[in-house]
């Protein structure tokens, strides 16, 4: 089952790299490998238990999806991050 994405906070920061952004939902632990990527770049992260996740935004601009894709269940659904 694809992980669920419910909110992320703050759910916008700069357009340097290197903001922590806190998603939280569920089933992201126990699952074998996960990608976490702010639009389509891949992103560094932590996974702090099954219903919290800490990435750290790469550079970006505009307003990109958030996801969490795990290798055998699928992408999560998206959450919005805007780059100000």
């Amino acid at each position: 089952m694809a992980a669920v994405l419910t909110s992320l906070t703050p759910s916008s920061g700069p357009a340097t790299a290197f903001t922590s952004v806190v998603i939280a939902g569920s089933g992201f632990s126990g699952v074998g490998p996960l990608t976490v990527r702010l639009g389509t770049k891949a992103t560094t992260f932590t996974i702090d238990s099954d219903t919290q996740i800490t990435a750290i935004s790469p550079t970006g601009t505009g307003t990109v999806d958030v996801t969490v894709t795990i290798e055998l269940d699928g992408t999560s659904n998206a959450l919005p991050y805007t780059y100000v």
